[in-house]
């Protein structure tokens, strides 16, 4: 599997190398500069790209801005974002093509180079892999007129790790409930956002980000826990 690796971090750079080489992934090309990112993504055409968000000149959002370029030239582009914050707003751009292939992990909470690896795997083949933190940001409700105000407490928390690119079974798992008792929490999140249940997975993940994130929708009621599911 082909890499572009965009840090200027020269350490850091060295370090995910050797990672990554070790797990069999191929460095195709290191960037540390901004303006060189789109230009390297257009001509290498990676199988994922691995991002910081501020690099050289500026120090802002230099590397996002180019792997978030190169998407809009390459739909589906697979890219996943290193930070070392919490960013709504970055989060949201990435997740508003719907296209998939996105990740989003704060590099002082990736544990070990096997969480690393799984992540770029799972964007490489059109997942979504987004930290805990960066899905309560997202997930957070706000004022009273966020949708999310008409989930219960459990179908918040279902949420919350379904948009971390889990199947029934691994949300089943992490909040101890039956894989039946997910289906029917999961039909009723989409039911009450207004999101159609036939997409995928992948794509219902994206939608309901986007959906959350946008403000749109309204209810005047709090959230709630329904019995028997």
């Amino acid at each position: 599997m082909r890499v572009v690796l965009a840090e200027d971090h020269e350490l850091l750079k060295d370090a995910l190398s050797h990672l990554l080489r070790a797990a069999g992934f191929a460095i195709a090309a290191t960037v540390t500069r901004g303006p060189d990112l789109l230009p390297t993504l257009l001509d290498v055409r990676p199988d994922v790209a691995v991002v910081d968000v501020r690099l050289p000149p500026t120090f802002t959002d230099e590397g996002l801005r180019g792997a978030l370029a190169a998407r809009a030239r390459v739909p589906g582009l697979p890219v996943l974002v290193l930070s070392q914050h919490v960013q709504r707003l970055y989060a949201r751009e990435l997740l508003a093509d719907g296209a998939g292939g996105v990740g989003y992990l704060l590099k002082d909470r990736v544990s070990g180079g096997e969480e690393l690896t799984d992540a770029l795997r799972r964007v490489a083949a059109g997942g979504t892999v987004m930290d805990p933190k960066v899905i309560a940001a997202l997930l957070r409700p706000g004022d009273r007129s966020s949708p999310l105000r008409r989930l219960s407490t459990r179908e918040s928390e279902v949420l919350a790790v379904m948009a971390e690119g889990r199947s029934n079974a691994a949300i089943a798992t992490r909040l101890h409930l039956s894989e039946g008792a997910v289906s029917k929490y999961t039909t009723s999140i989409f039911a009450k956002l207004g999101i159609g249940a036939h997409t995928d997975d992948n794509r219902r993940v994206l939608a309901v980000l986007t959906y959350l994130d946008s403000g749109g929708g309204t209810d005047p009621g709090g959230p709630t826990d329904e019995p028997g599911l």
